[in-house]
């Protein structure tokens, strides 16, 4: 093990001596290892360069403690909640009694405390994602989270909801690591809801595995928001579909602070389907990193790529984008695309699209622009009488849209758009 040089790291390692012994000692020294010999990335790392998680969390603030509070969680989906306050499931504030046959959830950290050999096999399987340092940190620091196992062949109609909240007004850290099971042939719709109930400058590192056995197919709606200026906010989503698997994600980001959000997908299966879809929304001085891994292992698999950045003011986009096709995955067809809208001369996005193919019969392509707003278009409509802040608003409102077509929940496209028309109504107003 190479030792940790810094005083964040050193305050990283006095964490996981708390934690070590609290359920899967032997995952969390591999993780803390592996996290050792890397220590927090910084910009020399590749995959960091655009976002310096080492200057971020110069000071890691402590880990926070198991909160007791009840606060009251308004609902803005007709969901089955699944609540993490403060990086540990509660399910006094979550809606377990009301799961339908064939869904059932639990708390990792009574997963682990029972050994249950298929949580153990899942997290110690989690190949996609590994060679990142923040996800190993996770693994050795996880305090809580959710195991959510979806029977084989089980069709959930209405959508669970996993909800993290952070809800202290002091600097912490958490850590939490939640689980999807989804069995053979099974269906269903997943909402991850990821805010604050608190103006309070938090650390947040969540980790959410998806596992789709053979057949499956998972709805992921995402959506990102509320933040202090000073928050750090490190999201990742590891996803493993086996043969005929099929994930579909749509994720709204919003907020303040810093925040990235990294996807690391690996289709082990032939004719795995991925497509992954976001928008991000940022102002102030915001610093919004949407990162990805699409890994194609076997042969006829599909994956499509879709995201919007929209920034104003100071903010800070960015976007890396990889897929990657194995020798013997033949016959893949994979598309990337990443658009970025500059709503002011300080804003800044940077896009990095990238493909590493070792096949020969394959279809792939990647796309990235950066502009402004298109003139004539906004000629256009404010020669119809329409004010030019409102004429914006239009135009930007169509373009972040654009990410979420395809999704077929009515009433989900519909918060969407709420959201985005909220967003853009602060700037038409100002």
């Amino acid at each position: 093990m190479v030792k940790l040089a810094t005083e964040a790291e050193a305050a990283l390692s006095s964490f996981y001596e708390e934690m070590r012994e609290k359920g899967a000692p032997r995952l969390r020294e591999a993780a803390w290892d592996d996290f050792s010999r890397k220590g927090l990335p910084n910009r020399r790392v590749e995959a960091w360069h655009y976002t310096d998680i080492k200057a971020a969390l110069a000071k890691p603030a402590p880990i926070a403690a198991a909160s007791r509070a009840a606060p009251s969680l308004e609902r803005a989906h007709d969901s089955l909640r699944l609540v993490i306050l403060d990086g540990v499931f509660r399910p006094d504030l979550s809606d377990v009694a009301r799961l339908p046959e064939g869904v059932v959830a639990q708390s990792l950290r009574d997963a682990l405390a029972q050994s249950d050999p298929q949580v153990m096999d899942a997290l110690a399987s989690a190949d996609v994602g590994a060679d990142d340092a923040m996800v190993s940190l996770n693994a050795a620091l996880m305090q809580d989270g959710v195991v959510l196992r979806i029977a084989p062949g089980a069709v959930i109609e209405r959508a669970i909801e996993l909800a993290s909240f952070v809800s202290t007004d002091a600097a912490q850290s958490t850590f939490s690591r939640s689980l999807a099971l989804v069995g053979k042939g099974a269906r269903a719709t997943l909402i991850e809801t990821v805010g604050a109930l608190a103006n309070a400058p938090a650390q947040d590192n969540q980790t959410l595995i998806l596992r789709l056995a053979a057949g499956a197919a998972l709805d992921l709606v995402s959506h990102v928001s509320g933040a202090a200026e000073q928050a750090v906010r490190v999201l990742s989503l590891l996803a493993h579909l086996d043969e005929g698997a099929t994930v579909k994600s749509y994720a709204l980001i919003e907020g303040a602070g810093l925040l990235r959000r990294q996807i690391f997908a690996r289709l082990d299966g032939e004719r795995a389907h991925i497509a992954l879809n976001g928008a991000t929304l940022a102002r102030g001085r915001q610093h919004a990193d949407t990162t990805l891994v699409v890994d194609h292992a076997k042969p006829n698999g599909e994956s499509r790529e879709r995201f919007r950045n929209i920034l104003d003011e100071q903010s800070v986009g960015v976007f890396q984008g990889r897929i990657v096709v194995r020798p013997g995955a033949q016959k893949t067809d994979g598309a990337m695309q990443s658009k970025g809208l500059l709503l002011s001369d300080g804003s800044t996005m940077n896009n990095k699209p990238e493909l590493e193919i070792f096949a020969d019969d394959v279809q792939c392509s990647h796309g990235a622009t950066c502009g402004r707003l298109d003139k004539d278009q906004l000629f256009y409509l404010m020669a119809r009488g329409l004010p030019r802040r409102e004429a914006e608003a239009l135009l930007i409102e169509a373009f972040a849209n654009e990410a979420m077509e395809g999704l077929d929940d009515d009433a989900l496209q519909a918060f969407f758009a709420e959201r985005i028309s909220a967003w853009l109504s602060r700037r038409i107003t100002r």
